[in-house]
């Protein structure tokens, strides 16, 4: 394809002097600087793959990094803040802040000023004994948008209701499967780009396709639907954005050689916004100054996975509102920390040591790398993929709405994904055929936050679900859109963490740690019917079950300790880990009857039922924690690396490593869903970012 040379006043040297039609005649010096400057602006048309492309407007870390997911500006964007920055606080059921909802149809705010644009503004910039100072992190703009959006009605924000997402299309037609591409990717000096992630979204239902170019820059898509496409580098983050829209992939298509410019001939990077927003965490940890107290700290302590680095490190307070923001982070229940228990002297984290210990460490440390003050120095990132990693096609879903905070996912026997939302009532079922996503509203419970957590399809297609707010084990039949909730006594309140992640056996039991013990409950009635009492700890955050339902295995939060059952001796055992914080968190057992977890203190745990030894694995990424494991037919097992954009495959027999990157930088898994039934096995999990995400491994 030929491109049209730009009009010399484009180039800003002016309109030649063509009145009459006749032919222009340019000074020789003239004719050379036009030709040059032309072949410049052809080269950068090339490289950006679109005259004057500066900017990557499918680019997701951009508009998670800037609160712009569902508007770029006015009151939706405002909601959107409103999420992240006051929800906490000033939501109804934790009652910490005055109600926001009105406020301009008050005459007076709490400190006796006249409720006014101004007097608003300048709280939020100033804030207050509980409340962060915002001068530092939100833009007069993003301040605009905020007050426009406390003076619309959809005010204020409580979860029933999320946003819809602009991205999303809803198609339920699919076409047949029956175009493909293929091209390379080369450096400015025309040598071969290994490890690029080349995507194609579909015009027709914004799913995404990756690919990876090998080692001679070579890449092929799988069979697409014909159709149009927008053709993309997914995270070039050392190379200038490259964007093509309206690509027609029709048959066998080949592409136009993608050629990429380096950002700099410098070995790091400028810490400009746009490159920021394509960081992981890890690259934020490598790039960040702090000694290993602070960091180790830091990383146990807000790695945990309720949300990612870059939501705490594209902010900035000064001590005293990080200290605030900190406080309530570790002293809050749950993910929404609406119940808060104020920590005695004794009382530890989940760093091991007592909160106030931790909160003094965290606090002066962010203050310090991500104050007022603290500069953005160059980037060092991490490598990008090659052999095996490159062998692999990623696949992204969008979702309906936005702010869902989803959590999990299962497979249902015609194919369906199920996606649980953790701050929202509802539930959603994915055709990856088509895209669609057709939505359930789970029943509200009188005075709890809505939100799901696990989710569990069983032989018959019934969808079993977990509310952790409300403590409901639910059952649905998608036949007749039925619902039915059981509620489980705990001993913490409503809206503390009191049921979530449940396993349901070969018999259909379900079991679950409550009260101080591991408990059994009939699904028929909700019932506890059997009760193991736990000793050293009181509660884990996991349950799984081997497959022949013999052993419970679960491991507590802020602690190195993994406990075990025997459920036809009754016998129990609680283990130490060979780090003091492995924080095992969830898992699943493989099929030589080891028990799997991922350590929220950054490695892979098995459990050996048999002898009761545990083995800690540790990957080859720095400052990486795990919310998972989940072992698959082969004995691999497939782990999120939190923080660090990448899933890894774990092969514990050869103790081999397979880094999967991801096309944005998260990686964001809480629970993964193998299907097993493909060869190579196919891996599913929701990114709390928002979007479903199937990774297909070539090999």
């Amino acid at each position: 394809m030929g491109t049209t040379p730009p009009r010399p006043e484009i180039l800003g040297l002016g309109t030649p002097p063509n009145l009459g039609g006749e032919e222009v005649s340019l000074p020789k010096e003239s004719a050379i600087i036009l030709t040059v400057a032309i072949a410049g602006l052809l080269l950068a048309s090339t490289l950006n793959g679109q005259t004057g492309a500066t900017k990557d407007t499918y680019q997701r870390s951009a508009e998670i990094f800037e609160m712009k997911t569902s508007a770029r500006e006015g009151p939706q964007h405002g909601e959107e803040i409103y999420y992240y920055k006051c929800w906490y606080c000033h939501n109804k059921y934790a009652k910490t802040g005055p109600a926001l909802k009105d406020i301009f149809k008050r005459d007076k705010l709490r400190s006796g000023q006249p409720v006014s644009d101004a007097a608003v503004i300048e709280k939020i910039r100033q804030g207050g004994q509980l409340m962060p100072a915002y001068r530092y992190t939100l833009r007069d703009a993003d301040l605009a948008d905020l007050v426009s959006y406390f003076k619309n009605d959809k005010c204020c924000f409580e979860g029933d209701e999320p946003p819809p997402n602009p991205r999303y299309r809803g198609i339920t037609a699919a076409g047949t499967a029956n175009a493909a591409a293929n091209g390379t990717v080369h450096g400015a000096k025309r040598e071969p780009l290994e490890g690029i992630m080349v995507q194609l979204v579909s015009t027709k239902s914004a799913v995404r396709t990756t690919v990876y170019s090998d080692v001679d820059g070579r890449f092929e898509f799988p069979a697409l639907e014909a159709g149009t496409y927008t053709l993309r580098i997914a995270r070039p983050l050392e190379f200038k954005p490259y964007v093509r829209e309206s690509v027609r992939i029709d048959g066998a298509t080949p592409l136009a050689d993608i050629v990429l410019e380096r950002v700099t001939d410098k070995e790091v990077l400028p810490p400009t916004p746009d490159i920021l927003a394509q960081l992981t965490g890890a690259e934020w940890m490598l790039n960040l100054p702090g000694n290993g107290e602070e960091k180790r700290t830091f990383s146990l302590t807000c790695g945990f996975g309720c949300h990612s680095y870059q939501q705490i490190f594209r902010t900035r307070y000064d001590e005293a509102g990080w200290r605030s923001i900190v406080r309530r982070m570790m002293t809050g229940a749950g993910s929404p920390l609406i119940n808060v228990r104020e920590p005695g002297p004794q009382n530890r984290g989940r760093a091991g040591r007592p909160i106030t210990e931790e909160l003094d460490i965290v606090a002066k440390w962010l203050a310090r790398v991500r104050g007022p003050q603290s500069l953005d120095e160059p980037l060092h990132y991490l490598p990008p993929p090659r052999g095996v990693s490159t062998r692999v096609v990623v696949t992204e879903y969008e979702l309906p709405r936005q702010l869902l905070a989803p959590h999990d996912v299962h497979g249902d026997s015609k194919g369906n994904i199920w996606y649980t939302a953790h701050r929202s009532p509802y539930i959603g079922k994915l055709d990856p055929r088509t895209g669609a996503v057709k939505e359930y509203r789970v029943p509200d419970t009188p005075g709890a936050l809505p939100g799901t957590h696990r989710v569990w399809v069983d032989k018959q297609d019934i969808v079993w679900l977990s509310e952790n707010w409300s403590h409901n084990l639910t059952r649905f039949d998608p036949k007749t859109e039925q619902f039915k909730q059981f509620h489980i006594d705990t001993d913490s309140p409503i809206n503390s963490p009191g049921f979530s992640n449940f396993h349901i056996d070969p018999e259909g039991f379900v079991w679950e740690t409550v009260n101080n013990g591991v408990v059994k409950i009939d699904s028929s009635n909700g019932e506890i019917v059997k009760h193991f009492p736990l000793k050293r700890i009181n509660a884990t955050y996991d349950n799984i079950l081997s497959a022949d339902g013999r052993y419970w295995s679960g491991g507590q939060t802020g602690t190195g300790i993994l406990a075990l059952l025997d459920t036809k001796t009754g016998q129990m055992w609680e283990l130490d880990t060979r780090t003091p914080i492995s924080a095992p968190a969830r898992g699943g057992f493989d099929l030589d009857g080891n028990a799997w977890f991922g350590g929220r203190g950054g490695m892979l745990l098995r459990l050996d039922p048999r002898t009761r030894r545990i083995t800690e694995y540790y990957p080859p990424i720095p400052y990486v924690t795990f919310y998972e494991a989940m072992p698959d037919k082969n004995g691999e097992v497939w782990a999120g690396a939190l923080h660090a954009g990448r899933f890894l495959r774990f092969n514990p027999r050869t103790e081999r490593w397979i880094e999967y990157e991801m096309p944005e930088p998260y990686s964001h898994d809480r629970r993964t869903w193998i299907d097993n039934s493909t060869n190579p096995v196919t891996v599913w999990y929701v990114d709390h970012n928002g979007y479903i995400v199937r990774i297909q491994p070539l090999e």
